[in-house]
């Protein structure tokens, strides 16, 4: 399987960093994994809601350009409003994906602002990781670890619960 994580600007903090460089390694043995990380629109300070419409137009333009560089892939959009998968569901949606001949995937993860609407229409699939609200830093980190999991449900392995 090859996944590709879209992400909209570089995780910062180095302790997420070295996470998602820990979960990559990790899930190694089960499939290539690629993070892709689109430049960030600098949102100005007290900026209208029109402002930040261009900011996600412009994010989103980005993350359309980096999606057609993927060939056929089932893509994945990370949105609030999109299916609320347990672990095991989300392991069972990969399983899924290899058996329905759709072996690459793409997991986008929008800006802090959310996502345009028109990556929202290329999604194949809404995802959603909760009705919390995270850190923009984090979600690829807890994404990567969730798939990865996922990989060890499916294989039969052992990873706590």
């Amino acid at each position: 399987m090859r996944i590709r994580l879209i992400t909209v600007g570089r995780v910062r903090e180095r302790y997420l960093q070295e996470g998602i460089r820990e979960y990559l390694k990790r899930l190694g043995p089960y499939a290539r994994v690629e993070v892709v990380s689109v430049p960030d629109e600098p949102i100005p300070e007290g900026a209208a809601p029109a402002q930040e419409e261009q900011v996600k137009q412009r994010e989103g333009e980005r993350i359309l350009r980096a999606l057609g560089q993927g060939g056929q892939e089932h893509v994945v959009v990370l949105d609030g409003r999109g299916k609320n998968l347990s672990s095991e569901e989300l392991a069972a949606f990969l399983s899924e994906r290899a058996l329905h001949g759709e072996p690459n995937l793409a997991f986008v993860v929008g800006g802090s602002l959310g996502l345009a609407p028109a990556v929202l229409q290329r999604a194949d699939t809404l995802l959603s990781l909760g009705r919390m609200t995270f850190l923009h830093q984090m979600v690829p980190l807890i994404l990567l670890e969730q798939i990865y999991r996922g990989f060890k449900i499916n294989q039969g392995e052992k990873y706590h619960k």
